[in-house]
């Protein structure tokens, strides 16, 4: 049962406790992963009282699932609002490799960022291992979203490009850029802070831009065809 004290805290406008419950959560999940993180753990170092996350959220498995909400929401609207902008900006007059360069700006800077996109990561890295979250979750609530705004953009640039080849490219794409910050996550964890040329951020952004460009023009000409081999 609340306290007297947690009934008049959670009344009062200017409350923190959710987001404090939220952050702290975070925090520790990204840390030990959902199943070594306890409910008196996230309290204690949240400064909260024991049943706050009932209270707040209605138990542990719901927080660790609106800290997901939180990051994936985040990251769907960073995303969405890079390929609008770019598209509105143009004024219907804009280039494959302008439209992709934004994209791909957007999915990678908020990614990393050392504070929020490294604990996203860590959270991403304890759900593969040890999922908990909702099927479906993911696509329902950032890929599907991100990539319908995204196709449509790519009709108007490539007017070629049929939905199914669309979202083969899109796949594609999207497959570069997480390879992106797998890379430069191993390399962060370096004592000496190699870095080598070849995955100098912004030239590789600018490699997959162009490549990708050229393989979604091809695309869009009949010109990729898995089925069609030369052996």
């Amino acid at each position: 049962m609340m306290s007297q004290n947690q009934n008049k805290e959670s009344k009062n406008p200017g409350d923190n406790v959710r987001k404090r419950l939220l952050d702290t959560a975070e925090k520790l999940f990204a840390e030990k992963g959902f199943a070594c993180t306890s409910v008196r753990d996230i309290t204690r170092e949240g400064h909260c009282n024991i049943a706050a996350i009932n209270y707040y959220f209605g138990g542990k498995d719901k927080l660790y699932l609106e800290v997901f909400n939180r990051h994936l929401i985040a990251l769907r609207d960073v995303r969405i609002a890079g390929i609008n902008k770019v598209m509105s900006e143009s004024g219907g007059n804009i280039t494959l490799e302008e439209l992709l360069d934004a994209f791909a700006t957007a999915f990678i800077e908020p990614l990393m960022d050392k504070s929020s996109g490294l604990r996203f990561m860590k959270l991403m890295s304890h759900e593969m291992v040890s999922p908990q979250l909702p099927a479906g979750l993911f696509f329902e609530k950032m890929i599907l979203p991100i990539r319908t705004v995204l196709q449509q953009a790519l009709s108007r640039v490539c007017p070629g490009l049929d939905r199914k080849k669309a979202v083969l490219c899109i796949n594609s794409v999207v497959a570069q850029l997480i390879h992106v910050i797998q890379v430069q996550r191993i390399f962060a964890r370096n004592d000496g802070d190699i870095e080598p040329p070849v995955f100098d951020l912004t030239k590789t952004l600018e490699h997959i831009v162009a490549f990708s460009a050229a393989g979604i023009r091809a695309a869009a000409k009949g010109k990729v065809n898995a089925k069609n081999s030369t052996d």
